[in-house]
């Protein structure tokens, strides 16, 4: 009998039965990448992969809804929540950690600006990572061009914001983490955010206090050297309320 000649192994095919958010966390962890909650992985999300994560996230809150003894196949009212729910994480509030950064446009500075620029309020919403409830508030950004500075459009501050905020935070951190991207993508000579937001985890739950908010501030490059540029920054934001 005429031997065979030797057939190349087959590659082993992919696991349908592992979720989606196991292979993406596999990912991860092979490329020693963080992803905590306020952590962008949308490096490690394949084409295809966010709407099999929807539904997997919808699959985990039926069973969250089920453990709170609620019978969602007779109760008109809680029918469809888990994929409701599951949308508006995926999709909507935590959509900052699944997708890349908005497109910027960025154009030289042609005509060497060097003056105070101040964009906002921006409204900003976003969820606490320690409970998952709304963080709802205004940013105001202040930046200090050089002639290398890029230039780059009022509403692109918005986007970067959005996107950043996009992600269960904690205000201290989100903050630092928009100023960071600003930094890199503008490179001015000085930076400044300031940051004030109703939390819901105190307004809701806890002390339910409806009138605390929190205000906090990054200042980087010259508003942190110049204290009377940090005044005039601080002193043309519209008086919070």
């Amino acid at each position: 009998m005429k031997p065979q000649p030797d057939l190349p192994a087959a590659a082993p095919a992919e696991d349908e039965g592992t979720p989606v958010s196991v292979k993406i966390r596999e990912r991860l962890q092979a490329a020693r990448r963080r992803f905590n909650a306020n952590d962008n992985i949308a490096d490690f999300v394949e084409p295809g992969e966010l709407e099999k994560l929807l539904d997997e996230v919808t699959v985990k809150m039926e069973g969250v809804l089920d453990s709170l003894v609620i019978d969602t196949s007779r109760d008109h009212n809680t029918a469809d929540t888990a994929r409701r729910v599951a949308k508006m994480y995926v999709n909507e509030v935590f959509r900052g950690r699944y997708v890349q950064p908005p497109t910027i446009t960025e154009f030289p500075n042609a005509e060497r600006l060097n003056e105070l620029m101040i964009v906002g309020p921006i409204t900003v919403r976003s969820a606490c990572s320690h409970h998952f409830c709304p963080v709802i508030g205004q940013v105001w950004i202040g930046v200090m061009p050089n002639e290398h500075t890029n230039v780059i459009g009022l509403s692109k501050y918005a986007r970067l914001a959005e996107w950043v905020m996009g992600r269960p935070q904690i205000q201290e951190e989100a903050v630092v983490q928009l100023a960071d991207l600003i930094q890199h993508k503008t490179k001015p000579d000085g930076l400044a955010i300031v940051m004030q937001a109703t939390h819901y985890c105190m307004a809701w739950r806890g002390v339910k206090d409806m009138d605390s908010k929190m205000i906090n501030s990054v200042m980087r490059g010259v508003f942190l050297k110049d204290a009377n540029l940090r005044r005039e920054f601080l002193s043309l934001i519209p008086q919070k309320t």
